[in-house]
């Protein structure tokens, strides 16, 4: 993968972690793209754990994420990843919650809910832009930690580490923010998104791949081969 597609992978990483941990601060008890951990939150409030209210949000994400994926796909349609335009719509959606958020127009538990569908949805798409996951890691993490125990690392683990990493750095930014200018919570998401955007707009250096060139390896959902 060129450069600045693995540096845009990064970017999009920060941005789901910084998506999720604005929703689970700012929503409640709730992720916007790690739905692993909704459905987790869903059985456990069915048995009577948890707060309140928990088991409609998870619906709510489930719901949208759902639809944003099926906007991605619909979006990508046969001839493959529209990175540009799936990107576009992600930012769009993540603007239009951190101006929501931002500017103390979420006052309701309806309102909270609608703002949460927009973050899910937001996700939804990022799942569809790179069959590289930047979403969701378990099968990264997996898989990294077969390598390291059968001494097989790659060229590019690297990359691999950077996007585990920069999971953790979107969250604690937005966890910051809420903490210190809660209005601005949502922003750090965008921010991320909108760079990868902006990178995947520049031309690859020395033109662009030819068919087949610089793509990750379809593994998606396989967390055996998930990099």
């Amino acid at each position: 993968m060129p450069w600045h597609g693995q540096e845009a992978l990064l970017l999009l990483s920060g941005a789901s972690g910084a998506a999720d941990a604005f929703v689970f601060l700012c929503v409640g008890q709730v992720f916007a793209g790690v739905m692993t951990g909704n459905l987790v939150l869903l059985g456990a409030s069915a048995a009577g754990a948890g707060e309140d209210g928990v088991a409609l949000k998870v619906a709510v994400a489930l719901g949208a994420y759902f639809c944003g994926v099926t906007a991605g796909a619909l979006m990508a349609g046969r001839r493959g990843p529209r990175v540009r335009a799936l990107l576009g719509a992600e930012v769009v959606l993540l603007g239009a919650a951190a101006a929501l958020w931002g500017l103390e127009l979420v006052t309701s538990y309806g309102d909270r809910l609608g703002l949460l569908a927009l973050v899910a949805v937001a996700m939804g798409v990022q799942g569809r832009v790179r069959v590289t996951p930047t979403n969701y890691f378990t099968g990264t993490l997996t898989s990294l930690a077969g390598r390291v125990a059968l001494r097989e690392l790659r060229g590019g683990d690297g990359w691999v580490l950077g996007r585990l990493a920069a999971v953790v750095a979107g969250a604690a930014l937005a966890a910051l923010a809420e903490r210190w200018w809660s209005p601005g919570a949502a922003l750090g998401a965008v921010v991320m998104a909108a760079g990868a955007l902006v990178l995947e707009t520049v031309p690859y250096r020395g033109g662009r791949p030819g068919p087949g060139k610089g793509k990750p390896r379809p593994d998606r959902g396989n967390p055996a081969g998930a990099v």
